[in-house]
């Protein structure tokens, strides 16, 4: 079987690696390539590729407006040099997510896995808006797609016990393991859902699910919570209101 490729992508090192990758696979081929978001709607279209890589991030056109125009429904790999994006692009909506700059075996890992889906004899329902909403940021996240040594792993949300800011990044931690993620704790908090997940400080946000129990601090106004795995976070006193009001 051979893949079909396009490349959308503006920044022409990119395009030269995405390309010179592609052509070390004999299953893939690259039949197109877009430098601006409106070339590769149109490309899109009228080639009907199986595969696009496809930058976040473009002129005239971004990812995201390229993936609500296109008619045809490709596979997509996505890629940019902006690590934030990968919490929306990731929630099993993009096929994969490549963050600049990547090199030749993260580069096959995501071929490969364009070549065991498309591989599949069954047709899949059209995922462009899917996608596209993905990438937007609407929604509670399910998972998350964190780096963890050299890869990029995912990371069920219901799994996550607690996270905690750090300057402009966020501490997650999630079945005995820490990630950190290229993002501010005010942005994860937006896509989280607040049903399970709360704001207890300003550095903190707890997942109820996961809370041991509850214990009054040395003034009686604030809480100290305690986690199923051992952690402790001594909640702020308007955290600690708003905890008091679940209390039965």
């Amino acid at each position: 079987m051979v893949v079909r490729a396009l490349i959308a992508e503006d920044e022409p090192l990119a395009r030269r690696t995405l390309r010179e990758f592609a052509g070390e696979l004999e299953w893939l081929r690259v039949v197109g390539e877009a430098a601006d978001g409106a070339e590769a709607v149109r490309l899109i279209d009228a080639l009907a590729p199986d595969l696009v890589f496809l930058d976040v991030q473009m002129p005239e056109l971004s990812g995201l407006e390229v993936l609500r125009r296109i008619h045809h429904d490709p596979e997509v790999v996505f890629t940019t040099a902006h690590d934030g994006y990968a919490l929306a692009a990731f929630e099993l909506e993009a096929l994969d997510y490549l963050l600049k700059p990547f090199g030749r075996e993260r580069f096959q890992a995501a071929a490969e896995r364009v070549r065991r889906r498309l591989a599949v004899t069954a047709p899949a329902p059209p995922r462009t808006r899917e996608r596209a909403a993905a990438l937007e940021g609407t929604g509670p996240l399910e998972r998350l797609f964190v780096r963890h040594r050299d890869r990029i792993v995912p990371v069920r949300v219901a799994e996550i016990a607690r996270l905690e800011a750090a300057d402009d990044y966020v501490s997650v931690y999630a079945g005995g393991q820490t990630y950190l993620v290229s993002l501010t704790l005010a942005e994860l908090e937006r896509r989280l859902d607040p049903a399970r997940f709360r704001r207890v400080h300003r550095s903190h946000v707890v997942n109820l699910d996961h809370v041991a129990s509850l214990r009054p601090y040395h003034d009686a106004r604030r809480f100290v919570i305690t986690l199923r795995d051992g952690a402790e976070v001594l909640a702020s006193r308007a955290g600690s209101l708003e905890l008091r009001e679940l209390i039965a």
